[in-house]
C-alpha cells in the first residue's frame, strides 16, 4: 500500500524481469496504478491502454457486448482484455495469443488475468495461430509489438488475407500500429489498400499518445 501510494509522487519500480522475446519488462506503480512496460515504450495499463480504450469506443460498448467472440493477438498484461471484461462488461468468449510466456506469468501475478472466466490465453506465435483456428471473431484485435517494433508479417498479404477471412460478417478489426517514422506511415497506408472499401469501411486514427496509429476496420457485408 505504500508503494502505491508513494508513486503518485514518483513511479515505484516493483519489477524488472528480462525475456528472451520482449528482452526487459518491468511493473511499476504509477499514479496509484500498475502499469507494465518494455525497455522503450508502455506493454499495458498506461498509454496503450489509453490508445485501445478510445478505438473500442469508437467501435461503441453497446455493439461489443452483443459480440459472441473476441480474439486479441498480443495480451501483453492484458490491458484492452480488462476494458472488455471491466468497462465493457464482455461476457462473450475472449481467446487471447501471446507468444512470450514470461509476460503472461507477469499478468497473472500482477493483473489477475487468469482470474477471468470467459478468457483463454494461447502461448504460440499469432502468425501460425490465425492457420490453425477454425472458428471466426466479430472483433480481432492486434496489439503486437517488440518493444518499438513490428513484426514483419503483420503487414503481409498472406496474413492480411488471413485475418480476414477469421472476422465475422458485420464484424470489427482493430489494429494498433507505430507511427514514429516514414516507413511505418508508408506500411499503414498500404495496409488498408488490402480492404476493398466496397466491402470495408477503414478509418485511420494517427497521432494515438503521439507515437501510434489505429486502424479500425469495420466489415459490411
Amino acid at each position: 500500500m505504500f508503494k502505491k501510494l508513494f508513486s503518485y509522487l514518483i513511479p515505484v519500480n516493483i519489477l524488472k524481469q528480462k525475456s528472451s522475446i520482449s528482452q526487459s519488462l518491468e511493473v511499476t506503480w504509477t499514479d496509484g496504478k500498475l502499469i507494465l512496460d518494455s525497455q522503450n515504450t508502455n506493454y499495458s495499463y498506461g498509454s496503450l491502454q489509453r490508445i485501445l480504450r478510445k478505438g473500442l469506443k469508437r467501435i461503441g460498448f453497446e455493439r461489443i457486448n452483443a459480440m459472441k467472440k473476441i480474439l486479441v493477438l498480443g495480451v501483453a498484461g492484458g490491458s484492452v482484455i480488462r476494458i472488455l471484461v471491466d468497462e465493457i462488461n464482455f461476457k462473450g468468449q475472449i481467446t487471447g495469443v501471446e507468444i512470450d510466456a514470461a509476460i503472461i506469468e507477469i499478468a497473472n501475478t500482477y493483473f489477475h488475468l487468469h482470474e477471468i472466466p470467459n478468457l483463454e490465453v494461447i502461448i504460440d506465435d499469432a502468425f501460425a495461430f490465425v492457420w490453425k483456428t477454425k472458428d471466426q471473431y466479430d472483433l480481432i484485435i492486434i496489439d503486437i509489438f517488440q518493444d518499438t517494433e513490428m513484426p514483419d508479417f503483420l503487414f503481409e498479404v498472406d496474413f492480411v488475407n488471413r485475418i480476414r477471412l477469421l472476422l465475422n460478417p458485420k464484424g470489427f478489426l482493430l489494429f494498433n500500429t507505430m507511427l514514429i517514422n516514414a516507413k511505418q506511415k508508408q506500411l499503414n497506408l498500404d495496409y488498408v489498400k488490402h480492404f476493398d472499401t466496397q466491402k470495408y469501411n477503414v478509418k485511420n486514427f494517427r497521432k494515438m499518445e503521439e507515437t501510434n496509429e489505429l486502424i479500425l476496420i469495420e466489415s459490411i457485408l
